[in-house]
Order: structure tokens, then C-alpha cells, then sequence
């Protein structure tokens, strides 16, 4: 045990074995795997998860070269050279003799010279992370009906690499939208906000004889009502005060042969939903101001969050319009209830807000666990926005569960195990706080501080500056 004295129960004095005894407790029955090198990349120590992950045994590792390990077949790639030479922290996927495969992550510690003491690699079982998608993945494979789903899908356009169709019923609606592509039938597409209704528009535009033609979209509840009829059809000069000179085109002659999204339907008002009726029926209407027609041939995809058929009920929309719009609908289920894409769409956005900020973070497999876990009321929208924000906000290249917004933390199941280890990181934390603060009341400024407790003073500052 620590021993506790001075003053309102700060630590002053600490038994150091016992301290460094509990840090290597926590290493060692962490749930990622790790590896350590001393700087001639030799392996001196070797946790359980790493044997668990990998499948190799610390026996036959301990001791050993990397290199010698690499030419031997029994690891890929050995990232301590690596590091070695650009005394950076060094990301990759390994592969390993065993026929297991992980994510590890390399890191440098030095000395005060700047020289590099030793290495220390996180290891991660992207396998084990995957398993249900893996299983899944594997059903469908042996499923005559998804083989052909599959290929099918494998046909997709660039455009549509922000769907990800990990689960059946998003597979089965790409693969009916792509169907109904090939037809100009009017499509509504129903969905909660952010499940990516607009996304499913475009798929059908891009698989369409239409995709060299224009996309238009309007919001139709963005859309003040008294301007929504000239947005919609344009006017004539003069219509109206304000009114620009030579008049102006609406959105159905901009989208003429092409495609038309016509998002948010259900707020259209009432007073338009039969001037929109006259066009999805007989491809004609007039500007404001203008009795002459003007014929156009579009194709109209609507989409909305609201329950229409209650809205009939209600007389808050046209029977006759809804009847015309419901042709062919296609629901977009929530994200909750489509678990087996939420981690692929995660890492699909991490990939992107990596590349667009420069940046190599990576998420880990506790936090991934929440995501999973979460209900995401927000949806895929949701999702994209949260994981921008660790990517940009966190301060290590590995996003944790402690980086996770306390909001969804606390919206999320967590069994014993969880508890127990929060607890444990709790403990460690609390130590550290300590010492971080004792060690700065004693000396009175940095430099001697961080020398005492064996860290650079940038370490110190940031470590600090975390707990006060």
C-alpha cells in the first residue's frame, strides 16, 4: 500500500516500489496488448493481452531482437527500427505468424539527453473489435441471395462512398434504390433527421439516366411561405414590388431533365401542396404573374422526418399529393437500430477528418464500445460531428473513453468489469494529481519539479495544467 502523510491526507512520502509495483499491475492486466523495447529494439517485457492478441507466447519473445523476430517470419514488421530512426511515434497494421492481426502504436520515451530509453507499443486486436461485423460479413458471403446483393452494391459510383451498408436493411434499400433508379417513378424517402435521407436522393440520382443532368434541392421548410411559390416557379418582370428585372426561373426549370429533391415535404404549405400536385401530374405550371404554361420533365425525390399519414388524418396535407409522393416509399432506419454499421461509418469519418486536418488520430476499443452502445439519437449526422470534434479536440492520437462527451458516457450501459477498471484509472489518477502537486510545492517551479518525478517539464505543464 502507499503510504499516506501530511496534511489533509496529501501524499507526501510514497513506498516507490509498492507505486511502481500498481503501474505495472495496470500494464500488465490492461486490456490492450503491450510491448516493450529497450533502444537496441531488444523485447524486455511482454504483457498477457499481448499473448492473448497475437497468440505468441512471452517466453518466446522476451530476450529476443526485432529483427530477429521479423526474419523469422513470427511478426511483419517491426516498428522499433522505425521509431528508432525517426524518434517518432509510429503507426501500423501487423500481421503475425500466428494468423492474427492487430493495430499497434509505437512510441518513444527518452531521457534527459533526448537520447531514447525505450519503446513502448500498444497493441490492439482490430479483429476482436470487428466480430460482429466479421460474422455477419461471413453470413452473407455464404448466402446465395446476398452474394448477388453484393455485387451489386460493389457497382456503386464514387458518389455514394458516404453510405455505409453494413447491415440488411440498408443493403436491401441501396439495392432497391438502385432499382428504382432506372425508372423516373416518384420516389419519397422517410427517415428520422440525420439518417441521411439526401444521401439515398443522390444514389438514385448518380445510378440514374438522369446523373448527367442537374441535382436541384430546396428545403421546404427553410423557405419563408410568402416566397415559396416564386422559389418554386419563378415570376415574370413587374409580378411584384421587388420583383428583378427580366423575372426570374424557380427551381423546376433550373432541375427541367433532371432530378428534383424536394426535402422537409411535410412543411410544405398546404396552399402549394396543389400548385405541386398540377406539376408532379401534368409537367406544366406558370410564373407568377404569367399565364402562359411552361412545360418541364423532372424527376421528383421527396423526403421527410414526419408522419404523413397522420398528417392527412390531421387535414395537414393532401390526400391527394400524399397518395402521388407515396408511389414508391423507401425508409432510412435510425442508427440504433442499425448497430453492425455504426463502428464501420465511425472509422469511415475518422478517415476523412484525418485527411482533412493532417492528422493520424486513431479511436480505441473502449471508446469504440460506447459508440456502439449509444443510442445516437442525432443519427449518422450526429456520428460525423462527434467524431470531428475528438478528432480536433483531443490531445493524444488516441481518442479515449475520457475524451467522450460526459452526455453520451452517461446514456451508456457499463458492466461491472467497465466500473472496476474506471475505478482503478481513478486511483492512478489520484496518485499522479498528488505527486504533481506535492513535487510543485516543494521546489516552486517547474524545472526541478518534473526532474524530481523523472518527467520533462512539458510533461509537467500539460500534466498540471489536467488537474487543476
Amino acid at each position: 500500500m502507499l503510504k499516506k502523510r501530511g496534511i489533509n491526507g496529501l501524499l507526501d512520502i510514497y513506498d516507490v516500489q509498492d507505486y511502481v509495483k500498481m503501474l505495472e499491475d495496470t500494464i500488465e492486466f490492461s486490456y490492450d496488448g503491450f510491448y516493450i523495447t529497450n533502444n537496441e529494439a531488444n523485447t524486455i517485457y511482454v504483457n498477457k493481452s499481448y499473448e492473448r492478441i497475437t497468440g505468441l507466447r512471452r517466453e518466446d519473445l522476451i530476450g529476443r531482437n526485432m529483427a530477429d523476430l521479423v526474419d523469422n517470419g513470427i511478426i511483419s514488421e517491426a516498428t522499433s527500427f522505425r521509431v528508432l530512426k525517426d524518434k517518432k511515434p509510429v503507426t501500423i497494421n501487423q500481421t503475425f505468424n500466428t494468423g492474427k492481426k492487430a493495430l499497434v502504436v509505437s512510441t518513444p520515451f527518452f531521457d534527459k539527453n533526448n537520447d531514447i530509453l525505450m519503446i513502448v507499443t500498444k497493441v490492439r486486436d482490430i479483429t476482436e473489435l470487428k466480430s460482429l461485423e466479421q460474422k455477419y460479413k461471413k453470413s452473407t458471403v455464404e448466402n446465395i441471395k446476398y452474394k448477388s446483393l453484393i455485387e451489386e452494391l460493389n457497382l456503386q459510383n464514387a458518389s455514394s462512398d458516404y453510405i455505409v451498408a453494413e447491415d440488411e436493411s440498408m443493403r436491401n434499400l441501396l439495392l432497391m434504390a438502385k432499382r428504382l433508379a432506372r425508372v423516373d417513378t416518384t420516389i419519397i424517402i422517410y427517415g428520422e433527421t440525420g439518417t441521411g435521407k439526401e444521401l439515398i436522393a443522390k444514389y438514385i440520382y448518380n445510378n440514374s439516366n438522369r446523373s448527367n443532368k442537374p441535382f436541384v434541392k430546396i428545403n421546404c421548410g427553410a423557405i419563408p411561405e410568402n416566397l415559396i411559390e416564386s422559389e418554386f416557379f419563378g415570376y415574370t418582370e413587374g409580378s411584384f414590388t421587388g420583383a428583378v428585372k427580366g423575372g426570374k426561373s424557380g427551381i423546376f426549370e433550373a432541375a427541367n431533365d433532371g432530378t428534383l429533391f424536394l426535402d422537409e415535404i411535410g412543411e410544405l404549405p398546404f396552399n402549394m401542396q396543389v400548385k405541386l400536385l398540377r406539376v408532379l401530374q401534368d409537367g406544366e405550371f406558370m410564373r407568377i404573374g404569367s399565364n402562359k404554361s411552361i412545360n418541364v420533365d423532372v424527376r421528383v425525390i421527396a423526403a421527410t422526418n414526419r408522419d404523413l399519414e397522420e398528417f392527412v388524418r390531421k387535414g395537414r396535407f393532401r390526400e391527394d399529393l400524399y397518395y402521388r409522393l407515396n408511389v414508391v416509399p423507401l425508409v432510412v432506419k435510425p442508427l440504433r437500430e442499425r448497430k453492425l454499421s455504426i463502428i464501420p461509418t465511425a472509422e469511415y469519418f475518422l478517415k476523412v477528418y484525418n485527411e482533412k486536418y493532417k492528422l493520424n488520430k486513431i479511436i480505441s476499443t473502449e471508446a469504440y464500445k460506447y459508440f456502439y452502445n449509444y443510442s445516437w439519437p442525432g443519427n449518422v449526422r450526429e456520428l460525423s460531428n462527434l467524431v470531428e470534434r475528438l478528432v480536433v479536440t483531443s490531445s493524444n492520437d488516441e481518442i479515449s473513453v475520457h475524451n467522450i462527451p460526459e452526455h453520451l458516457v452517461e446514456n451508456v450501459i457499463i458492466d461491472d468489469a467497465k466500473k472496476d477498471a474506471s475505478k482503478l484509472k481513478d486511483v492512478i489518477n489520484s496518485v499522479e494529481k498528488s505527486m504533481i502537486i506535492n513535487a510543485y510545492q516543494r521546489h516552486g517551479n517547474v524545472r526541478d519539479a518534473a526532474k524530481e518525478l523523472g518527467i520533462d517539464a512539458s510533461t509537467f505543464v500539460r500534466k498540471r495544467k489536467k488537474y487543476e
